[in-house]
């Protein structure tokens, strides 16, 4: 544990070093930022190299485990019904809980003065996610190719943007990139590799992988839908 835990610390300090400098330069150099804000800011670069430190440490040896686990124990049960509802439930859950949806939504909020609030966006962003992953999971189950998926649900996309509002749809796009954050990714991913992994001519590499791909459409559809109901 301890010398995964220095790899990890190397890898983030090397990950998180270059942009901390350039921007330390700026502050220093170019904005004139007070001495007091540039201890604030090698403060926050710390608590957030640590912070980084221990959430890759708590996904290697806890989440990405428990997401392989649930995934190869589902199809034990022998109900297609417990997949979707179980892919929708942690798609659902991991996405509330992603620190970029959050960020997007409080800034939406904030940027709108409140004309756009943060739960409805949340949820609607969090509903498309848990969709798209049991579809997702739905695909390895019954073998439909991943590119009808795709196709059929870019198409929507595409029809959808037609009518929706032009202040959702920026935010639309912008949604299906945060979902790809690193709460979410782990999980989904070794969620589908572990259900690929137990069925029989499934392949981890094939079948366990484009699921964040087809999850990020999720929430694009979400807050179309969302801007056109509103």
């Amino acid at each position: 544990m301890l010398s995964e835990g220095r790899e990890t610390l190397k890898e983030v300090i090397q990950a998180v070093a270059p942009i901390a400098l350039i921007v330390l330069i700026v502050l220093a150099f170019l904005t004139g930022s007070p001495v007091s804000d540039l201890v604030n800011y090698a403060l926050g670069v710390i608590m957030l190299t640590a912070g980084i430190t221990l959430f890759l440490i708590g996904v290697n040896n806890g989440l990405l485990p428990m997401g392989e686990a649930i995934g190869s124990d589902l199809p034990k049960h022998g109900s297609i019904y417990l997949v979707i509802f179980v892919a929708f439930l942690f798609g659902f859950l991991a996405t509330v809980a992603e620190p970029d949806v959050r960020v997007l939504t409080n800034m939406v909020e904030m940027v709108s003065n409140g004309a756009i609030t943060r739960d409805p966006m949340i949820i609607s962003i969090a509903a498309g996610v848990g969709i798209f992953v049991s579809l997702a999971m739905l695909r390895i189950v019954v073998g439909v190719p991943i590119t009808w998926l795709f196709t059929g649900g870019y198409l929507i996309v595409i029809l959808l943007a037609l009518v929706t509002p032009a202040d959702y749809l920026q935010i639309a796009y912008d949604a299906g990139g945060v979902t790809t954050g690193p709460l979410t990714v782990p999980f989904i991913l070794a969620l589908g590799i572990g259900l690929s992994s137990v069925l029989a001519g499934k392949s981890a590499l094939t079948d366990g992988f484009g699921l964040i791909g087809l999850a990020s459409i999720g929430p694009i559809i979400g807050i179309m839908l969302l801007g056109i109901l509103l």
